[in-house]
């Protein structure tokens, strides 16, 4: 069975004990298979890939942390996630929206009145969460070093587009949407993820500032010449793309976005929330930050919205009225990256279904894609 046939009859037809059984047998063989030829090719130095099958979890470890000290990656490794993040954030905005502290349908410069008169005035919270503000850059510019300085660009910031008609993937569009969030709770953003998310789900070796403590497991990241690197702290960066985890913990995220109702409470119904279509471009529906596929979900599909052409270019977007509520018989997923690590997260709630792909190394996310197709495949197909 190929990868892309296996996901389009995963997404149609629910697991069978027989496929319980298989999703038992797949072994770190089976995902070596995957994962040790990756590595070799783009000479990536440590991997994490976790899966998750009807609430049974499978964690494999690859390589090392650090090429320097040859540490090997384990369960206590912490990968940089970089845009994964978004879906953190997204949770917040979410949540904070449930629990009445803003609305998504409200512009952005009714939250913050430095940017009263400016092109924020007709841009909506949605639009910031859904990369469809008329044309917010990929990157702050580089002239921007300080929160301050984020603040006094989109104080001058004008929309390229009508926003709401075209999707130009935005770090400062979720950058905004965080900060708008975390003043409209009251609170620092840092300390309310870590509140409202990470706590209640358990996430206990989630961070977005790495303690002290924690520092011995933070796995180095490498450039494309192997040259050590990690993430330093910019502007805004907690919001965009500053979490780092263990592969247990992302994929105890999840999970809990698998069956929300774990969760419990407002955070279910946040989790939940966000998974919501609100705009189409191509056979992509963009959530808010997640992405989603209607099922059966083919291999060329995923890699189509995952493309260069996505994630550089503006891109028609049709909004959807009223939009998709939640559902079950989707595929929903994100790529992160920092200058030193790769991650890759997809879900089929129906399926109950996950996968986790970190890497202290950056590598196209083409292959990420279709890593995470094979490593599904052996996982309820058992090893070949």
């Amino acid at each position: 069975m190929t990868a892309a046939v296996f996901l389009a009859v995963a997404c149609i037809a629910p697991f069978t004990s027989s496929t319980h059984v298989a999703a038992t047998a797949a072994s770190e063989a089976s995902v070596a298979q995957v994962v040790e030829p990756l590595m070799k090719r783009y000479g990536i130095p440590g991997m994490a890939v976790g899966i998750v099958v009807d609430g049974r979890e499978y964690i494999y470890d690859f390589g090392v942390a650090s090429m320097g000290t040859r540490q090997p990656v384990d369960v206590d490794t912490l990968f940089e996630i970089g845009s994964v993040t978004k879906t953190f954030t997204a949770a917040l905005a979410s949540y904070a929206e449930i629990t009445g502290k803003l609305s998504l349908a409200d512009d952005a410069s009714a939250y913050l009145p430095e940017l009263r008169g400016s092109g924020f005035d007709r841009v909506t919270l949605l639009e910031l969460g859904t990369h469809t503000s008329g044309g917010l850059p990929l990157q702050l510019p580089d002239e921007v070093k300080s929160d301050a300085d984020a603040m006094r660009y989109f104080e001058h910031w004008v929309p390229l587009h009508e926003p709401g008609t075209s999707r130009t993937y935005s770090n400062p569009s979720i950058m905004l949407l965080g900060l708008i969030a975390a003043k409209s709770m009251g609170g620092d953003f840092s300390a309310l993820v870590q509140r409202t998310i990470f706590a209640p789900l358990g996430l206990k070796h989630t961070y977005l500032d790495v303690p002290a403590q924690a520092m011995e497991h933070y796995a180095q990241g490498y450039t494309s010449s192997d040259q050590p690197i990690r993430l330093t702290r910019g502007p805004l960066a907690a919001e965009a793309y500053g979490v780092r985890t263990t592969a247990g913990d992302l994929l105890r995220f999840l999970e809990a976005n698998i069956d929300a109702t774990a969760a419990g409470g407002t955070l279910a119904r946040a989790l939940a929330a966000s998974h919501t279509g609100y705009f189409r471009i191509g056979a992509m529906t963009q959530a808010l930050m997640w992405e989603q596929y209607a099922c059966p979900a083919a291999l060329d599909t995923l890699l189509a919205g995952n493309s260069d052409r996505m994630l550089f270019d503006a891109n028609p977007a049709a909004r959807i009225e009223p939009p998709i509520s939640p559902g079950d018989d989707v595929l929903l997923d994100k790529t992160g990256s920092t200058n030193g690590f790769a991650a890759y997260v997809a879900f089929v709630p129906r399926e109950r279904l996950g996968v986790v792909l970190l890497a202290n190394k950056s590598y196209p996310i083409a292959a990420r894609v279709t890593a995470a197709y094979r490593i599904l495949s052996n996982a309820v197909a058992g090893p070949r």
